[in-house]
Parts: structure tokens; sequence; C-alpha cells
């Protein structure tokens, strides 16, 4: 009976790989087809070569449901993934179009405080300096300027 089995160790793998197309599953399962069928003890009884065919049906069937499982797992993360980002963009977007907006409405001395010091990250006294004011005056018109674009935002 040892050499019937060996014998067909081949047809048993090219079934798996014809259910799977796919070679390292098809001798993975294989090998489990034949583990299963020697630790079942049903070396003599019946019909070998039927019962080794019902265990790697019955295993490629398992590999498919896995398969479809981690498919449709793989599908409904990608579809959410690209939603979220959709969506992400479309706040994006929404929040970008309304800074602009809320930029645009502020006096060019404003828009420029907030671009210097917020954009290129000047610091308050080289921007005291650069307009010719102390730090303090600075700091109040950067305030009212920031102030002004909260206002025009929540507008």
């Amino acid at each position: 009976m040892a050499i019937e089995i060996e014998e067909q160790y081949d047809c048993i793998y090219r079934y798996c790989y014809y259910r799977l197309h796919h070679v390292q599953k098809a001798e993975d399962l294989t090998q489990e087809v034949f583990l299963r069928y020697l630790e079942s003890g049903y070396l003599e009884n019946g019909r070998p070569l039927a019962y080794l065919y019902t265990i790697a049906r019955n295993l490629c069937i398992d590999e498919f449901r896995k398969k479809k499982e981690e498919y449709i797992e793989d599908c409904y993360n990608e579809e959410r993934s690209k939603y979220m980002a959709e969506v992400e963009f479309q706040e994006l977007l929404v929040d970008t179009m309304t800074l602009k907006q809320a930029l645009l409405s502020l006096n060019e001395e404003e828009r420029e405080l907030i671009m210097l010091r917020y954009v290129n990250e000047v610091g308050v006294a080289d921007l005291a300096e650069i307009f010719g004011i102390s730090r303090f005056s600075m700091y109040r018109r950067i305030k009212g300027a920031l102030k002004n674009l909260k206002r025009k935002i929540k507008e």
C-alpha cells in the first residue's frame, strides 16, 4: 500500500495545483493530505484513493474559503482606505479654501505678518526690525492679525 501512496503523491499535488493555481500552497496542501491520511489510520480500509482525494478536496475548499475571506477583508480595507482618503482630501480641500479666503480678506499687512511669522517662521524680533517697530508692538499686531483671521474663518 505504501508504494501506491508514493505513486499518488504527484497526482494529489497536480489536483491541488489545478484547484489552487499556486505552487507553494499546492505543495503544502499535498503534504497535509498525506499527513491526515496517515494519522487517520485509514491505510487498509475501503478505498484509499477516494479518501485521499476527499481530504485534498476539503483542504482546497478550506483554502478557497480562507482566501475568499482574506480577499473580502482586503477589499473592504482597501475601499475603506480609499473612502477615508477621499474624505480627508475633501476636508483638507475645504480647510485650504476656507483659509485662503480668510487670508485674502485680511489687509495686506496682516496677511504679510501671518505669512512671514507662520509660513516662513521668521522670529518676532526679526519681524519687529523689518517693520521698524518694537517687539511688543509686533506681538500686538500678530495677535490682532490672528484674531481677525480666526473671525474670518468662523464667518
